[in-house]
């Protein structure tokens, strides 16, 4: 079931857990397993209503994360976005993952 409150978190969810990957892979660490796999539950704060200051909230968040990721991605020369590494994706690769609405597309429009 994908409420307004459960898309919203798994989007912020997905952008943290990749820029989290892409930080370690640049920073030469291991990346952290993501554990929980958040999208096959459901808390029930995502089934509480969504209100204009919930889609207020949503809209500041999602944008912060997003400009944070073209400020890391615009740092980085094309070298470095296609360079492969064993067993993961290149960082054009999980770009272009992130760009996958399929969340959004689920609740669909959500005001204004």
């Amino acid at each position: 079931m994908f409420t307004p409150h459960k898309v919203v978190r798994r989007i912020a969810d997905h952008l943290i857990d990749h820029l989290a990957e892409v930080e370690a892979r640049l920073a030469g660490v291991p990346t952290i397993p993501d554990h929980w796999h958040a999208s096959a539950s459901t808390t029930p704060g995502d089934l509480a209503p969504f209100t204009e200051a919930d889609l207020d909230e949503a809209r500041s968040r999602l944008t912060r994360l997003a400009q944070i990721w073209v400020v890391r991605l615009d740092s980085l020369s094309e070298e470095r976005l296609d360079r492969e590494e064993p067993g993961a994706w290149t960082i054009r690769q999980i770009a272009e993952h992130l760009s996958d609405t399929y969340y959004a597309d689920a609740v669909g429009e959500l005001g204004r």
